[in-house]
């Protein structure tokens, strides 16, 4: 094979690989084709080729009526698949059992997973009085719980009012307005980490931090444990660490 053959061949690789990364960050409101255009910078015949093969392979799925693409059952299958067993969550689980030994409490890893928080991991402490408020393999709105809060904080305030809007009804339904769910995004991004109390399980509290471990992939830890052990001071004490803790690991994980 020539190298222009081979350079021509990487080239549409990776654009299509940028183009699934496009289509995943919108997989709840769907992308139309100005949309990949812009978000990409391909042509427009360069866009609408790499879709159809998409198409034609499942990687991809557009909506009839709003003519919208999305990721398509075959790219889901493999991203459930990374999920059981992956290089990353094999390298956090020894840091989130580091944190939990640090911290005495209940340790929880999430990951954003479109409008969701999708909980990974969870490592008891050794706190007495252990805090189970989500089980490995639930999900919640971003927003909710300590974890989803740090997550939705690294979006822009135009994302979260989409987010928003899209589930009113169930944010509505746990008592969360859209003003109340701003001030608390503010909060995070002022103090570095996330704070909840009793918001969620009365009695308990959290806080969270979120840091990137690839272009698209956020994740978010948190401690959680009852409210009168994790009191103001100890949650800005806490969340101090958490923070320190999870930029030293992004940094060493990013830098290999």
């Amino acid at each position: 094979m020539s190298n222009t053959a081979s350079t021509g061949g990487t080239q549409s690789m990776r654009r299509a690989l940028a183009l699934l990364r496009v289509l995943a960050q919108h997989q709840e409101e769907g992308i139309d084709l100005q949309g990949v255009m812009a978000a990409t910078g391909l042509e427009r015949s360069t866009a609408h080729r790499l879709l159809s093969s998409l198409l034609e392979e499942q990687f991809a799925e557009r909506d009839a009526r709003t003519r919208r693409y999305r990721l398509g059952v075959d790219s889901m299958q493999l991203g459930f698949a990374a999920l059981r067993r992956t290089p990353l969550l094999d390298a956090l689980r020894p840091f989130a059992q580091k944190l939990a030994r640090l911290s005495g409490d209940t340790v929880f890893l999430v990951i954003r997973q479109g409008d969701y928080a999708l909980c990974l991991l969870r490592e008891a402490g050794s706190f007495p009085v252990k805090v189970f408020t989500i089980d490995q393999g639930e999900r919640r709105l971003l927003g909710v719980g300590a974890g989803g809060l740090a997550l939705m904080a690294a979006l822009p305030d135009e994302e979260i009012a989409s987010l928003y809007a899209r589930h009113a009804a169930s944010y509505a339904q746990i008592g969360v307005s859209s003003a109340a769910l701003m001030k608390a995004v503010k909060q995070t991004r002022s103090a570095g980490h996330s704070e909840i109390v009793d918001t969620i399980t009365p009695g308990v509290s959290g806080v969270g931090a979120a840091f990137r471990v690839s272009e698209l992939t956020w994740v978010a830890f948190s401690f959680g444990a009852i409210s009168s052990r994790l009191d103001a001071p100890r949650r800005a004490q806490m969340g101090a660490l958490l923070r320190a803790e999870c930029q030293a690991w992004a940094e060493d994980y990013l830098g290999q």
